[in-house]
Formats: C-alpha cells, sequence, structure tokens
C-alpha cells in the first residue's frame, strides 16, 4: 500500500488476497492430512506387499498364514490392515468378506482386496494378477514422479523469468527505445 497509495493499494491487496486464496493449497484439519497421509503410505506400499503376498501364496496354500507372514514383513499401516485380515481368515470368515471389509475400509487397497477376492472365487492362483498388480502400481508411480519433476523444473523457471524479462527490459530495451527516441525527436 505504500508503494501504490491509499486509493491504489487497497484494491491491489484485496485482488492479490482473493488470488492467494484461491490458487494457494488448502490445509484441512488434522485428522484428514492424517488420512491422507495414511492413504499415500498404503499407496506406497501396496506394490511390495502386493509381490509379497504372491511370493506366500504360491508356496503356502493358507490366504490366513500368507496374509499373517506378509505382515510381519511390512511396515504399518499395511502392517494392520493384513493383521486384521489374516486374523478374520484365521477365524473363518470367508476371504470375500473379509478383503472386501478392507477394499470397503480402504479405498487404495480395493485393487489388492478385488484381485484376491476374484481369485479366491474363481481358484485360480493369485501369483500373475499380483505380480501384474504391483508391476502397475509401479508404473504408475514412476509416471508420477515424472509428472511431479517436469512440473518442479517449470516452476523454477517462472522466477528466473520474473526477475529476467524486468532487467532485460530495463537494461537492454528501454536504452535502445530513449536512443531511437531523442534520434527521431531531433529530426523532427
Amino acid at each position: 500500500m505504500a508503494l501504490l497509495g491509499v486509493p491504489l493499494g487497497l484494491p491491489a491487496g484485496a485482488l492479490i488476497g482473493l488470488a492467494m486464496w484461491r490458487w494457494l493449497p488448502k490445509r484441512g484439519s488434522p485428522a484428514a492430512r492424517q488420512a491422507a497421509d495414511e492413504q499415500a503410505q498404503l499407496a506406497r506400499q501396496l506394490p511390495l506387499a502386493a509381490d509379497l503376498l504372491a511370493a506366500c501364496l504360491v508356496s503356502s496354500p493358507s490366504p490366513a498364514r500368507a496374509a499373517a507372514a506378509v505382515a510381519v514383513g511390512v511396515d504399518p499401516p499395511m502392517s494392520t490392515r493384513l493383521a486384521t485380515v489374516a486374523a478374520q481368515l484365521a477365524l473363518g470368515a470367508s476371504p470375500e468378506d473379509s478383503w472386501g471389509r478392507l477394499a470397503d475400509d480402504c479405498p487404495t487397497l480395493a485393487p489388492l482386496a478385488r484381485c484376491l477376492v476374484r481369485t479366491s472365487l474363481s481358484g485360480a492362483p493369485p501369483g500373475e494378477s499380483l505380480t501384474g498388480l504391483a508391476q502397475l502400481r509401479r508404473a504408475e508411480a514412476g509416471r508420477a514422479a515424472r509428472a511431479r519433476v517436469r512440473r518442479a523444473g517449470v516452476l523454477a523457471t517462472a522466477p528466473l523469468g520474473a526477475c529476467f524479462l524486468p532487467a532485460f527490459v530495463l537494461v537492454g530495451v528501454v536504452p535502445t527505445v530513449m536512443g531511437l527516441s531523442e534520434l527521431f525527436a531531433g529530426r523532427l
């Protein structure tokens, strides 16, 4: 406001404030941020868990034992989700119900749960489908990482343009235009 004065400073400040409110990221509640962090962590852990489940289910026909073994081998929050499913399966719950509840409770793990429900209903070995799911998720994570890197490169050039363009205009263009205007003013 000091640079523009009160008549121009108030509307300019209001416009800048509105633009910042519109385009800056919104912060959610702590519970929403924690849930989003947990979902992101589960998405990162999904390929490893799918590969481990595939290996365990090849060597052990019991889905409860396989889920319990993988739960021991991975970090939370995946370990707690798989331990819950393993306990339900060990107590005699149907695989469709146990994996279905996992899909309902955690949308990030829904592809894993659907894959295991599908193989339990069809009787097909789950190794190939779980390995395919792991490869798909790894490829998606790689594409997302490359997109973030490209975006960071674009965002890094914006400050450079904001600094160098005005300097170029002030140092290169303005003196040339002033010199040309003096030249043409002298001829008239």
